[in-house]
């Protein structure tokens, strides 16, 4: 009889660290979430966790790390698998690839948490038999993944697509330390909280940032159809789960393109900009797409 395999996967935000111990079809036998705070502690927490649940019997030779950046994803570097300089405070030059192999003698595989949400949502969510597809997350952070051809980008480093810059709405000041107006800086839910003194998911439905927050996020999606072509953006994160954000940012969109790209025939920018296909768990699945990306 063949031993049933498990995987261990991280999905690593700036929030929250989601673990869980999965199998190749997506099942789940055993999740925790662990709230980001220090590395040391953070990290700690996640190697107890998988440590248990070897213990338990889910014995596991692979872990796929879908990570907040930016990351040093160059094999021969000899940072690689760091978190490199992120505004995380704590986390900058963390050697997170290292910690987990020494400490769990598994194989990690790791990519940028958007750019392994991309991958999951190209498998088996709602980028599935596309040639070019974007995710987007609008939580804490904004960042973007691309997978064209079945394959994550690389290129010089990953793609920072959170940190493209954008021409704000009615004089709204970017909150980011190192650009100001960039998408991050002005959609992300801790710009948000520090842009409208309360924090986003306080904010009433009527309120102008809901307005302001879809007309920068149209703006991006304007951006990425032109730069990349891209087949489907999927947008998930905690922000994107505001009721009625997407159709905004959609009919924004529409107004900024202006008819100038001529979709194929019955698609239109509602098959195009959606939702994730695999809800809340495409990061966490992501970190399974990254290993058999390998495999």
């Amino acid at each position: 009889m063949t031993k049933h395999k498990y995987y261990a996967v991280i999905e690593a935000g700036g929030t929250k660290f989601n673990c869980a111990i999965v199998d190749i079809d997506l099942n789940i036998y055993a999740q925790t979430r662990i709230d980001t705070t220090t590395p040391d502690e953070t990290i700690g927490h996640a190697i107890d966790f998988f440590k248990q649940q070897m213990a338990a019997g889910y014995v596991f030779e692979q872990l796929g790390l879908a990570c907040f950046g930016p990351l040093d994803l160059t094999p021969k570097s000899k940072t690689y698998g760091y978190i490199t300089g992120t505004p995380k405070l704590y986390w900058s030059n963390t050697p997170i690839v290292a910690m987990l192999e020494q400490s769990l003698e598994c194989q990690v595989f790791i990519d940028t948490d958007v750019n392994a949400a991309a991958l999951a949502e190209y498998r088996w969510g709602a980028a599935q038999k596309t040639t070019v597809s974007i995710y987007i997350t609008v939580g804490t952070g904004v960042g973007g993944g691309v997978v064209i051809n079945g394959l994550p980008v690389h290129g010089l480093v990953h793609p920072e697509i959170g940190h493209m810059l954008i021409q704000p709405p009615d004089g709204i000041q970017g909150t980011c330390p190192f650009h100001g107006n960039c998408v991050e800086g002005l959609a992300s839910g801790a710009a948000m909280g520090r842009i409208w003194k309360q924090p986003a998911e306080t904010l009433a439905d009527d309120h102008m940032a809901w307005d302001i927050q879809a007309r920068v996020l149209a703006r991006l999606c304007h951006n990425l159809i032109l730069g990349y072509s891209a087949e489907k953006i999927v947008m998930g994160g905690g922000v994107m789960a505001k009721p009625g954000l997407l159709n905004k940012v959609i009919g924004y969109t529409q107004q900024s393109l202006a008819n100038y790209v001529i979709f194929p025939e019955g698609i239109g920018l509602k098959d195009i900009i959606c939702l994730p296909g695999l809800g809340g768990h495409s990061g966490l699945m992501g970190g399974l797409a990254l290993i058999l990306a390998k495999a």
